[in-house]
């Protein structure tokens, strides 16, 4: 039997596998509403036999968005928007979720294929907010710093989308704290100068994402599962790393977060990135180990025996696939074919199971 093919329950959500659809950006809404890509995009993964299928990062505020296509989750009509393809997901039986995130100083770029950069006054930029203000890279405009009023209101935004993530049909929400947005940027110390409650050590640093993890929690249903994605380390000297990661794991859980899915990166664009096949695996591995919490790994995971023994090991709990879940939607019926598994064909495609 295959341990990636097996059951894995969060709270009161049974998923039918341990592979997960990571969030991915598609840069194709407008004003935040998703659309019918988003519909036969997430649709077509849930087909395919994921587990858990993930929707993008969703701003929980206009000015949260990376960019002016990124997706929104901060009103009744978005909620609307959304509601087809989490009711489409969870027809095929996938566990519909949903990204919630604020962009901070990385926000107010053009989409990547119109070159990603800062967008200019006449090309509808607004203002980017952060902990200090420290420009992203050269070239971007250094952030407003938050006052402790604006950073308690945005846990209550958290919330509030979380709120319409019920009313969508979405049956898990997690919470983006990595890849140098917002929440990333209050943790590392290399974007975080702040002197007040929310700066300066480790427990300043992480009180932003606690707040919103139980802001979130104290709105989300008992029964369903909270999870969160982290940059377990900025891969940068002096910044955020594994064994703080660690810590704000065990934090997070107390909290009443379930799962943390385990990336790395985005904070500085110096960063030395080691890529590889599975090379955040064991970020995956410690802070399941350290912190008892169930974790996911993401980042070059592409081969069915490669996922198999990452969850059958007990390194993760499950795995995420971001880009070869977009050059294969079928990829989980393929892995239950190499790993003997019948694995869960919709039955109008029976006929070319073999």
């Amino acid at each position: 039997m295959s341990v990636l093919l097996s059951p894995l329950k969060l709270r009161g959500v049974e998923l039918r596998n341990r592979i997960f659809v990571s969030p991915m950006c598609q840069y194709s809404c407008a004003d935040g509403l998703a659309t019918d890509w988003h519909l036969v995009h997430l649709g077509s993964r849930a087909v395919g036999g994921a587990g858990l299928v993930m929707a993008e990062a969703s701003a929980v505020e206009p000015a949260g968005r990376i960019s002016p296509g990124d997706a929104g989750l901060w009103s009744e009509d978005h909620a609307r928007a959304w509601a087809p393809a989490a009711r489409f997901v969870k027809s095929q039986g996938a566990v519909p979720a949903i990204q919630l995130a604020r962009a901070g100083r990385k926000a107010s770029t053009a989409v990547p294929w119109e070159g990603g950069g800062p967008l200019k006054l006449g090309e509808g930029a607004w203002m980017a907010v952060g902990p200090s203000p420290l420009p992203f890279d050269a070239g971007y405009p250094a952030p407003r710093e938050l006052t402790p009023a604006e950073i308690g209101a945005l846990a209550a935004r958290f919330a509030r989308s979380a709120l319409l993530a019920g009313e969508a049909g979405f049956e898990a929400v997690e919470l983006h704290f990595a890849h140098g947005y917002l929440v990333h940027s209050f943790l590392s110390p290399l974007s975080n100068k702040r002197g007040d409650a929310y700066g300066g050590g480790f427990d300043g640093r992480v009180r932003f994402a606690l707040e919103i993890a139980a802001a979130v929690r104290r709105v989300w249903p008992e029964r369903l599962p909270l999870l969160a994605r982290v940059s377990a380390t900025d891969w940068a000297e002096g910044g955020w790393d594994l064994p703080q990661t660690v810590e704000l794991a065990k934090r997070l859980k107390a909290a009443g977060v379930d799962f943390v899915d385990c990336s790395s990166g985005g904070l500085v664009p110096y960063a030395k990135v080691p890529a590889g096949p599975g090379y955040q695996v064991p970020f995956a591995d410690a802070v399941r180990r350290e912190a008892g919490i169930a974790t996911g790994a993401v980042g070059l995971i592409t081969e069915p025996a490669q996922a198999e023994e990452i969850v059958a090991s007990g390194k993760a709990d499950a795995v995420l696939l971001a880009r070869e879940f977009l050059r294969d939607p079928y990829w989980p019926l393929r892995a239950a074919a190499a790993l003997g598994d019948a694995g869960p064909w919709p039955t109008q495609y029976l006929r070319a199971r073999r």
